[in-house]
């Protein structure tokens, strides 16, 4: 039984699902978008959204433990250098997956995934967002008690 199990296994064994994994990890990397299944880009989103997180913050511990993932040198450079850079405000969602149809062939779901913030047509309508925090609304007796204080001291002032 397959309780709790989270990931799909894609129907491989598991050092052929870690290969095909970080080959496909290091092509989005480089490209920054791909076209695949939309079984294996849910895998992917799952396999890469953590080693972008690790690439927020440069160390040589955070490389060789992304190195020992991806297995591809250019790879994490440009993953290191460029797109960490990109994405160093985001908290997380750093892939998006758009469904594109079925594939002629055998009716597989296929899927784009790329990059959140390297796609200009998403972001280019979108001004620059100021950051709101959420703030309680005061009880209504407290305002109801300020409000004819700063009335009589404005009348007084124009006296």
């Amino acid at each position: 039984m397959r309780h709790r199990k989270k990931f799909n296994h894609l129907g491989r064994k598991t050092a052929h699902r870690k290969s095909m994994l970080a080959n496909m990890g290091s092509s989005l990397i480089k490209h920054k978008r791909i076209n695949t299944t939309l079984a294996k880009a849910k895998a992917l989103r799952m396999f890469l959204e953590p080693l972008i997180t690790k690439s927020k913050n440069d160390t040589m511990h955070n490389r060789r433990v992304v190195f020992s993932y991806l297995r591809d040198k250019d790879a994490v450079t440009e993953l290191f250098r460029e797109i960490s850079t990109k994405v160093a405000d985001r908290p997380g969602g750093y892939l998006r997956i758009i469904k594109l149809g079925n594939r002629l062939g055998d009716n597989a779901e296929m899927a784009m995934i790329e990059f959140v913030d390297y796609n200009t047509t998403y972001n280019a309508d979108k001004p620059a967002k100021k950051k709101s925090r959420r703030r309680r609304k005061k009880a209504a007796p407290a305002q109801a008690e300020t409000a004819p204080e700063t009335q009589t001291e404005e009348t007084q002032e124009k006296e």
